[in-house]
């Protein structure tokens, strides 16, 4: 116990960042603890928001729930972003070149506020119509606008958020990552019902406060990640010169970042032509339907912590010309992740009502959520290997490969039977979740048999 203890505190402090050689087992429980921790804290955004969103009404849950399914399209831009600086960052630390690695988040912080600005200025300007496209009532968009306004206009705080916390994990340096979201979300934590019910001197700004309370959340997080990236102390270093554009660095990360961001933007998009299907059964569905997403998030995001550390072992190792360690390090992680899983959706299914009862009372909505974990949770075993075996895909700077497999699992399988088995078949909302848990299945077989084949042991990035 006191050394599991001792490996617990080195995890939080971060004290190896360099994981190209000794234990894989040990490289693992320090990557992923922070990882995990961080994700943790990141599922936490959605919860807390939720929670005190519920309190408003349903319209307040389906305004949030219609904003987020077309805000995902920013989230896969910065997941797609942070996959690429990862990638590239693990690779160089790898080759124990920790100046190139510093030199690369300089360039991926530049592409990150260009694109941030890009894609939040349209949301700002057309929120309104956004409700409108989503199947919002006129009722929900006169009272929603301005969450979905301000939510687009922090996407610079947002995909920053993202694209250096990937930076960081790539260096092996996941607890500065870590403390970066604990910080982010204790922001939150804290602000969310001052702003949303009008707390103390400030004013009541109903669900518009939970979009002023996770902005600001957000800025605090990436003004930790600078400070922790400019100080000299650290395991990686961003110097002023690092912000000058680099023609070839930028090259070559927005060359690995097309795929990764193709991949998420593939993924999202499903979610919003799904989203726009279940909005056709009303607002109590689309309510039960984003507080089950939102726990589900709770329990899938920390297996994401695992996932993420097969990837920055991915990275690390093939920089440091191993390849059947990165190897294993995979299959090991993905072994955890399914064990973890396992429990964790047996405990859901059994116990799913009374978890969407601490969100909602309403009787439909109770219903649905109810239903949406249920189903998913069938899934889980095959969702475990399904994320680290993709991750470690992105983690070798192959993003072109999940890219493709999502394109066949999403749109050519998840998007036509989800409207096959909701409208033609009739099942209703159940059609749209067993649609979700059988896409994300095939996905998983077509990953694990794609990675054994080894192609992305030869990617360069």
């Amino acid at each position: 116990m006191t050394k599991f203890i001792r490996l617990f505190l080195a995890a939080l402090r971060g004290s190896e960042t360099n994981f190209t050689s000794g234990s894989i087992n040990r490289a693992i429980f320090l990557l992923s603890v922070p990882m995990i921790l961080e994700m943790v804290m990141e599922s936490l955004f959605a919860v807390v928001d939720i929670f005190f969103v519920a309190r408003i009404g349903s319209e307040a849950v389906a305004t949030v729930g219609l904003t987020e399914s077309v805000l995902t399209l920013v989230y896969s831009v910065a997941i797609g972003l942070s996959t690429a600086a990862a990638a590239m960052v693990s690779r160089r630390i790898g080759e124990s070149n920790p100046r190139e690695a510093g030199r690369t988040v300089g360039q991926a912080i530049l592409v990150a506020v260009v694109v941030a600005l890009v894609l939040g200025l349209p949301g700002v300007i057309f929120a309104e119509s956004i409700l409108r496209l989503m199947g919002g009532s006129p009722q929900l968009v006169a009272n929603g606008t301005g969450f979905t306004r301000m939510i687009f206009a922090s996407a610079p705080a947002i995909i920053l958020l993202h694209v250096l916390s990937g930076c960081l994990r790539g260096s092996g340096d996941a607890s500065v990552a870590m403390r970066s979201l604990w910080l982010a979300n204790g922001v939150n934590i804290v602000l969310c019902p001052v702003f949303i019910f009008g707390l103390g001197p400030f004013p009541e700004l109903g669900v518009m406060g939970s979009a002023v309370a996770t902005t600001m959340g957000r800025t605090v997080g990436v003004l930790y990640q600078l400070y922790a990236l400019t100080r000299r102390s650290g395991a990686l270093q961003v110097l002023r010169a690092d912000l000058t554009p680099e023609p070839g660095v930028i090259r070559n990360l927005l060359t690995v970042a097309v795929g990764g961001t193709g991949q998420y933007l593939i993924g999202s998009a499903s979610w919003v032509f799904l989203t726009r299907l279940v909005s056709t059964f009303g607002s109590e569905v689309v309510a039960g339907y984003t507080i089950a997403i939102r726990i589900l998030i709770f329990t899938i995001l920390p297996s994401w912590g695992m996932a993420n550390a097969a990837a920055t072992l991915v990275g690390q190792n093939l920089g440091a010309g191993q390849p059947d360690r990165a190897e294993t390090s995979v299959w090991r992680a993905a072994l955890c992740n399914m064990i973890f899983l396992l429990l964790i959706g047996v405990l859901f299914y059994v116990g799913a009502h009374r978890v969407v009862w601490l969100f909602d009372h309403t009787p439909r909505v109770v219903e649905i959520a109810v239903q949406c974990i249920r189903i998913f949770c069938v899934g889980y075993v095959a969702f475990a290997y399904g994320m680290v075996v993709s991750q470690a895909f992105n983690g070798a700077g192959d993003t072109r490969t999940p890219t493709l497999i999502n394109i066949v699992c999403f749109w050519m399988i998840e998007i036509p039977l989800a409207y096959t088995l909701a409208d033609t078949l009739d099942w209703g909302p159940s059609g749209v979740f067993w649609a979700v848990a059988t896409s994300e299945t095939l996905l998983a077989v077509m990953a694990v048999w794609v990675f054994r084949r080894g192609h992305w042991k030869t990617v360069q990035v």
